[in-house]
């Protein structure tokens, strides 16, 4: 600033000192043109100066976070009530939508009551394991006793000293013991995996019976739509008497969060040179007249979609662009010191200027957009 300055009044003096104190040349109308001409580049260390040092844009808007409120109902519920009014500052888990309850408390007690079915069936499934026990007990003693009558009847047969008849009859209650211990062992098998199915130590079915609930159970939570944090709904558009769920696309409101509120600006890519996070920046709203609001760099999007190439069969050309396209830019979030929501609305917009150090460039930049600020209340400012 202060090399500018001296050049500046540098060649103001040169131009007093050879064209009125010593009048080495004649001052006429083409000195004074080549004169304002090479004064007018001189000037231009102003602007480079408030460019790189003070960056300043006139796109600045006020970014707040939104959230789409979706049911998470499983199928279409009627909306019963409204419990929030727009434009109204709620608290989070405070309720918004109240959607019919009574299909959801339907499904609670009927899984509830298969819960305790399934409860119940693990004590029936141990005393059917039990019961299928006690008969492969009583086969095996069955084959035991066939197989000793049996081997009698056929040492009598072989002495001559008993019937051939009875040794068959004894041979077929035989062959029918083993069939009912291989039965009976099979039903033991079966009935000990149906008992010993189990995840985490506890019963399959008793399981699954438990899933079913809990789903029922957080679907009945759901039907009561809450605050996910703090915020306020605008353009409400929701009424008692309209269905929403699976069968209605999209959102039913959009919340917008109270936290995290910011500002994006948007500049010129050469101008972000010496932009740091962390360094002081001013904020100009036409929402607010004559004021001018304090903010800190946040975070430099160091992105733009003129970079960015879709996934597609077609190869990209590269012609030059159009003479009429802008620079691409990129945005910058400014964290407002003052976070009153009143104060900054979402989608307010105004102009801001950053400091990347502090000096006569920062003082008219300054002066500048307090300049701007109170122009607005004459008529809007363009620049």
């Amino acid at each position: 600033m202060v090399l500018v300055l001296a050049v500046t009044f540098g060649y103001l003096f040169l131009l007093w000192l050879v064209f009125f104190r010593l009048k080495l040349v004649k001052f006429s109308i083409a000195w004074g043109l080549v004169s304002a001409f090479v004064g007018a580049h001189a000037l231009l260390g102003f602007l480079i100066g408030l460019r790189f040092v003070t960056p300043y844009s006139t796109n600045a808007t006020v970014i707040q976070h939104t959230i789409q409120l979706i049911p998470r109902l499983p199928e279409p519920t009627l909306v019963t009530g409204v419990l929030v009014e727009p434009n109204v500052p709620v608290k989070k888990g405070q309720p918004l939508f109240q959607f019919d309850r009574r299909p959801y408390e339907y499904k609670v007690r009927q899984l509830e009551a298969a819960l305790a079915q399934a409860e119940q069936g693990v004590s029936v499934l141990q005393a059917d394991l039990e019961a299928a026990v006690e008969q492969v007990a009583k086969a095996r003693s069955a084959l035991v006793y066939a197989q000793a009558q049996w081997e009698r009847y056929r040492i009598l047969v072989s002495k001559q000293a008993g019937s051939e008849e009875d040794l068959q009859r004894w041979s077929s209650q035989l062959q029918a013991a083993q069939a009912a211990l291989k039965q009976a062992q099979a039903d033991e098998k079966r009935a000990r995996a149906k008992y010993g199915a189990q995840v985490g130590g506890v019963n399959a079915g008793v399981v699954q019976a438990q899933a079913e609930l809990d789903q029922a159970r957080y679907y009945l939570e759901n039907a009561t739509m809450i605050a996910p944090e703090d915020g306020f709904i605008t353009n409400l558009q929701v009424r008692p008497g309209m269905v929403a769920g699976i069968v209605r696309l999209g959102a039913i409101a959009s919340f917008i969060a109270d936290a995290d509120r910011y500002v994006l600006a948007t500049y010129n890519q050469e101008t972000l040179k010496y932009v740091r996070r962390g360094q002081p920046a001013e904020l100009v709203l036409d929402l607010y007249p004559g004021g001018v609001f304090r903010g800190k760099v946040q975070d430099i999007w160091w992105a733009s979609g003129q970079g960015q190439l879709l996934p597609s069969g077609d190869l990209p050309s590269f012609g030059p662009p159009p003479p009429d396209l802008p620079q691409g830019r990129f945005a910058v979030a400014i964290a407002l010191e003052d976070g009153d929501r009143i104060r900054f609305p979402i989608g307010a917009q105004g102009a801001a200027a950053i400091y990347t150090s502090e000096g006569a460039w920062a003082f008219l930049r300054r002066i500048g957009i307090r300049a701007r600020s109170w122009l607005l209340w004459l008529y809007p400012v363009p620049f």
